[in-house]
């Protein structure tokens, strides 16, 4: 029997709760609400095939699309955030404060390996992102939940909270957040950069679904309110290029991004340099613009669908977000439904899953948080599937209902 660090255990719980997601990406016959995947349509299959044949050649940047690369990333990838990501949005940042990552979620362990020893504290929204949860708790961090409204982060909680547990740093998603889809107001994020600044605590701003908007106007991010440099912004290409090339980013002040430099260093030594040559090629041949305007024409219909199905099939009371974009929808079910309970029989029976709502919540909120609320994702499934098997699940949960 092996000495397993402790992390194994403190972790074991977000093991379950993810494997719970992922299982249901890789089965071919289930009718999936559960994952968080672009939808086959959204990849830019030509593009990356034509650009395939134009990065490997015998040229010096060939060589080096397959050589290892600065620990900072391929510089005119990191010039295309700079340029096409994140100006456009309002926000200014020097090409040196920009580093390129292994994914999405590599920042937020980055993070941890420069600021969290074991019972440090991270303030969370409460429901959140499972996958950073999971990482949060790998490094044995108490993580301690802050309530959601409909306009995101309840600022008063979150500052009571700051006096109380002297957090770390302050992990959101604000726009279009993973689970609930819910968009925090531009207002509230001021708040939050001033609290920020008032407390000298990190904000940590995962960001991965704004470019991906449907409906609304683009909010500023909370870096751009950043008075002191304190406020970090990571977001991934996962959403916006492909989830398999494992390409993020994140944005920090010299200080932290020089550490964040050397604990990468010594993680991974870069970011696969394949990729990132051929996501910088994408972005220079002005592919972008276009690739964008199609998945918000395409997920934007998916929305519309899962929306007009709820409304339509779901039993009397069911409650759900409206997200301006992203993925996903939280819904509320009438009290007395247990998401967990029911989903083993869903899968059976109708062979359609769906994300259970309590796996989001971490510990710190109440036993039984999120047992009636389930994530719903629509990228994946085109409007018809969305529409047929909506209205099943549907008739399946009001037959629930009435008993």
């Amino acid at each position: 029997m092996s000495n397993y660090a402790g992390r194994i255990s403190v972790m074991e719980k977000e093991v379950r709760k993810l494997k719970v997601l992922t299982d249901s990406l890789v089965s071919p016959d289930m009718i999936s609400f559960a994952g968080g995947a672009p939808g086959l349509e959204a990849y830019p299959m030509e593009e990356l095939r034509s650009i395939s044949q134009e990065v490997f050649q015998r040229t010096a940047e060939g060589y080096g699309s397959v050589k290892y690369g600065s620990v900072f990333g391929n510089e005119e990838l990191r010039e295309a955030v700079r340029d096409v990501l994140l100006r456009p949005r309002g926000l200014e940042a020097d090409i040196k404060n920009i580093m390129i990552t292994s994914g999405g979620i590599q920042p937020m362990n980055l993070i941890c390996q420069m600021l969290i020893d074991p019972g440090d504290v991270i303030l969370v929204e409460a429901p959140s992102f499972v996958h950073t949860s999971m990482i949060y708790k790998m490094f044995q961090a108490e993580l301690v939940p802050c309530t959601m409204d409909e306009e995101g982060l309840v600022i008063g909680e979150v500052e009571e909270k700051i006096k109380k547990y002297d957090p770390k740093f302050i992990y959101t998603v604000p726009t279009f957040q993973n689970p609930t889809g819910i968009t925090m107001s531009e207002e509230r994020r001021r708040q939050l950069a001033e609290l920020g600044e008032k407390y000298n605590v990190i904000i940590l701003e995962d960001d991965p679904y704004r470019e991906i908007r449907y409906s609304g106007r683009d909010l500023p991010y909370i870096k751009s309110m950043d008075k002191t440099g304190d406020v970090i912004m990571a977001n991934s290409f996962s959403k916006i290029f492909s989830p398999g090339s494992r390409l993020g980013y994140l944005v920090a002040k010299d200080e932290y991004i020089e550490k964040l430099g050397n604990i990468k260093l010594g993680t991974d030594t870069c970011t696969n340099t394949i990729a990132q040559a051929m996501a910088a090629e994408f972005f220079r041949r002005g592919l972008y613009p276009a690739h964008r305007e199609n998945l918000c024409r395409l997920y934007r219909g998916r929305r519309d669908a899962m929306l007009k199905a709820l409304d339509a099939y779901f039993p009397a009371g069911t409650k759900h977000t409206m997200p301006d974009g992203g993925y996903y929808v939280w819904v509320e079910l009438p009290e007395g439904l247990d998401a967990a309970a029911m989903a083993p029989e869903a899968a059976e029976k109708l062979n359609i899953c769906y994300g259970i709502g309590s796996i989001f919540y971490t510990e710190g909120n109440p036993e039984d948080a999120g047992s009636n609320c389930i994530r719903m994702n629509f990228s994946g499934l085109d409007e018809d599937t969305i529409e047929t098997n909506l209205k099943k699940l549907g008739g399946f949960f009001t037959a629930k209902a009435e008993k």
